[in-house]
């Protein structure tokens, strides 16, 4: 393209038709020579209209190049009208034409398009001032241009000089517009489109300054690319050069590779491995022996060929089926756990027989310091097998599973590979604890990667990602621990046979304290040698005073407090002296108690209720009470309640008010007052099991019916007053035999749960089993006549006395609850311990 430097402007304000020109992928600007071949029929019949007139023709650009057949539609309005200069027609049909841009013009209507386009055109009258701000953009446009053909090559150096000289801005900003080549075609039509040339300067600034920056940052990594390459040849010069040397001294680097390469191929004969892990190593050391010792990818596939031999595909460790040694091994390191341990024995048994069973997959649930972790290493001892533990807490990547790619620096296996490889054997026990902690990013999801791990039908062929091979993990025993299984998603959920640990009772902690904990802190203060008895009631006193939890970690941690202050005590006065803790002297070394047991030897209250809850932490009593106020019928629910909870108090109230007649209220005595239920222990309540405690709490406040005191109860309540089962049975009436409850109402579906409670605690209190909340009521409230309120007993409420049914009438009479646990003395409360 060219630019002729005249003055001649031959614009007119008149309307005229001219043929017009569509053009592709360019367009022509004012005082721009421009060449085009044209090679469409209705172009080239639009350039012989033209000649034959006087030579004018509309030079408009398409709005898409892929067009071929453009309607007026497809063109821009806004155009340039040139001259043809020159026209030479082609051998295969085209013509080529010398185009020269005169001034702009709009397209206001296509007069015929049939042979060529004809169109009729306004010429664009250009606004133009003459100011000290156009002058200063016109310097800094020309500044800038100046940059902009330094940056980019493919401007000549004469446009610039021939950009210096012009002073008219028009002129100025079309001609360097046209000398723009990576300006988008849309911007090119809206440079066009400008009349005013103050504007057309100034979008021209704005994206002459951002092809700047794009060349500028084009221009660094030029710069940084031919640095590293220059860096890359001059190693590798240095490379060549070093091993001709080391070639002319006999070996170096070579030769260690060689002794090596040999030192791998001599494992991989004696190393069992399956056919395509063998297959793949041998691969990679012919691709090794082809590499340079000291490259980055030599590296690579060194490492893994180190993994792949390295890891135990075919050795295992030799189990051990004796069932009674196991057994006494279980008994030996943990007390209780009994569900865990005869899984485990029913295991060893069948792969006795058979020996053909593939590791079980368990999660052992509890809560914490129950012994999840440490029973998972007592079967690894009790079966013969090696133990290896992973921690998963807090893990969020699905790498630490499966592994990173080869293709990443530093790629390793994951957790399952590398554990193994430490271990040694492919059959150990391996312990996933905390498998509830696991959490989820965008590095992926590690607990959907466990579905694979522990699925028994398809672990045999686990693909690690950086192995990239079928490793086999059906003979590792997999045991997962978890706190909640509200953690752990219900597919990998399915897969494991879950196996729930409930809260140590106290006659556990008791005997755990008595055979374990206090022989083994005794060992590790240096008083075997010591006259050293800490009584039984002092034991209580700790467990009930100083822990609270349904573990024994801090019943460890103050029997170790114990010790160590007898250790002090040894050491001050000798080992000659006989030293006896007994329950008034626990103070005297574990300081102020933490717990206060609440023992329930008040007298009986209006609207004071005694329930049982559980928790984490085992059974506890939880006192409901209830006060009647003048207000305006609302039911004010307080205790930090759960919404469970509160409606099962709204639940209750609703009851009482159906049966207001039997209790001898007024029909609309709720209209008048306020009811406020409250639970006084500040800890966070939930669970459907005190709804009939709520329920006689409020019918004792209206009734103006003491409660009895020595009653507890659990249980949920619907709006018709039947009472519903409800779970944590077993630690509730531990609970009830600790505060020295003589009687624990209960529902009656829960008769099945009772083989779980010791045979001792059974006998020292009276247990009832009701079906409806009339039946609590009669029981509960202190009443001399309760047949008057209530009518007769009905039969189908069931007594145990003495851990013997005791119901005249009925015809399981004498019958003693389902038990199937060794029978246990009944344990006496703690006394409690002076201050």
């Amino acid at each position: 393209m060219f630019f002729k430097n005249d003055n001649n402007d031959p614009r007119s304000p008149s309307r005229k038709q001219l043929p017009a020109l569509p053009l592709r992928d360019i367009v022509v600007f004012p005082h721009m020579v421009s060449q085009l071949f044209v090679g469409r029929e209705k172009s080239i019949a639009a350039l012989d209209e033209a000649m034959s007139r006087d030579k004018e023709i509309f030079l408009a650009a398409q709005k898409s190049a892929r067009t071929n057949d453009p309607t007026s539609d497809d063109i821009y309005d806004v155009g340039t009208v040139g001259t043809i200069v020159q026209l030479l027609r082609l051998a295969d049909g085209t013509v080529k034409v010398l185009v020269e841009g005169r001034y702009r013009a709009k397209a206001r209507r296509y007069a015929s398009a049939r042979e060529y386009f004809l169109v009729e055109i306004e010429p664009l009258v250009e606004e133009a001032s003459d100011d000290v701000e156009l002058e200063a953009l016109m310097r800094s446009v020309q500044s800038t241009f100046e940059v902009y053909v330094k940056l980019n090559k493919k401007v000549q150096p004469e446009v610039l000089m021939s950009v210096q000289s012009l002073d008219d801005p028009s002129k100025l900003a079309d001609t360097i517009a046209a000398h723009l080549p990576t300006i988008k075609l849309v911007d090119r039509q809206g440079l066009l489109s400008m009349a005013d040339a103050k504007q057309r300067l100034e979008r021209l600034y704005e994206l002459m300054q951002a092809e700047i920056e794009i060349l500028q940052v084009e221009k660094k990594i030029r710069s940084r690319v031919k640095k590293q390459m220059e860096r890359t040849q001059k190693e590798y010069y240095l490379n060549e050069q070093m091993q001709a040397i080391q070639k002319e001294l006999g070996g170096g680097e070579r030769d260690e590779l060689k002794n090596e390469l040999q030192e791998i191929e001599d494992k991989l004969k004696q190393k069992k491995l399956t056919e395509e892990a063998r297959t793949k190593v041998q691969k990679e050391i012919k691709k090794l022996k082809m590499m340079h010792p000291t490259s980055a990818e030599a590296t690579v596939v060194r490492n893994y060929i180190d993994w792949v031999i390295s890891l135990p595909w075919e050795e295992k460790s030799d189990e051990r089926f004796d069932l009674e040694e196991a057994e006494s091994i279980l008994d030996e390191d943990h007390y209780g756990l009994k569900k865990c341990k005869e899984r485990i024995v029913e295991y060893l048994a069948v792969q006795a027989l058979t020996k053909q069973l593939k590791g079980p997959i368990l999660c052992l649930v509890g809560p914490p310091g129950v012994g999840k972790t440490s029973i998972a290493r007592s079967i690894a001892r009790a079966t013969g097998r090696k133990f290896v533990r992973l921690s998963l807490g807090g893990v969020r990547d699905e790498a630490e599973i499966r592994g990173h790619r080869r293709t990443y620096i530093g790629a390793l296996p994951g957790k399952i590979v590398q554990n193994l490889k430490k271990v040694g054997t492919n059959n150990p026990v391996f312990l996933l604890d905390e498998i509830d902690k696991m959490s989820t990013d965008f590095r992926g999801d590690p607990a959907s990667a466990l579905l694979e791990v522990l699925d028994p039908e398809q672990n045999k062929t686990f693909n690690d990602h950086y192995l990239d091979l079928d490793y086999d993990l059906s003979d590792v025993m997999f045991i997962t621990t978890a706190n909640t299984l509200g953690g752990i998603p219900l597919p990998l959920q399915d897969r494991m046979e879950i196996i729930q640990l409930t809260s140590y009772t106290e006659l556990e902690k008791l005997q755990i304290a008595k055979q374990y904990l206090l022989p083994r802190n005794k060992k590790e203060c240096g008083l075997e040698d010591v006259s050293l008895q800490i009584t039984e009631p002092a034991l209580r006193a700790v467990i009930h005073h100083y822990t609270k939890e349904a573990g024994v970690r801090s019943l460890d941690r103050e029997v170790a407090a114990l010790c160590r202050k007898v250790a002090l005590r040894v050491v001050k006065e000798g080992k000659e002296s006989e030293i006896t803790i007994d329950a008034p002297d626990v103070p005297k070394y574990l300081g102020v108690p933490k717990y206060r047991l609440g023992r329930q030897d008040e007298p009986a209250q209006i609207g004071l209720t005694h329930g049982l809850s559980v928790s984490d932490y085992g059974g506890d009593i939880l006192d409901c009470e209830v006060s009647v106020v003048p207000g305006k019928g609302k039911l004010v629910i307080t205790g930090l309640l759960e919404k469970g909870m509160e409606e099962s108090a709204q639940a209750a109230m609703s009851y009482i008010r159906s049966r207001s007649k039997v209790l001898g209220l007024e029909d609309q005595f709720y209209q008048t007052i306020d009811v406020h239920v409250h639970f006084p222990d500040f800890v966070r309540k939930d669970g459907p099991s005190a709804g009939v405690t709520m329920a006689t709490s409020i019918a004792s406040a209206l009734t103006r019916i003491p409660v009895r005191h020595d009653v507890a109860m659990t249980g949920e309540i619907t709006l018709r007053g039947r009472v519903m089962p409800i779970g944590g049975l077993k630690e509730k009436l531990l609970a009830a035999h600790r505060n020295n409850i003589g009687t624990v109402l209960l529902p009656k579906e829960n008769r099945k749960d009772l083989k779980e409670v010791p045979r001792g605690v059974l006998r020292a209190m009276r247990l009832v089993l009701v079906e409806h909340m009339d039946d609590v009521l009669r029981e509960a409230l202190d009443l001399e006549s309760p047949e008057s309120l209530f009518g007769p007993r009905p039969d189908n409420v069931l007594e145990y006395v003495d851990a013997r049914l005791r119901n005249p009438g009925h015809p399981d009479d004498g019958e003693e609850p389902p038990d199937h646990s060794a029978p246990v003395a009944p344990a006496a409360p703690a006394e409690q311990p002076a201050v």
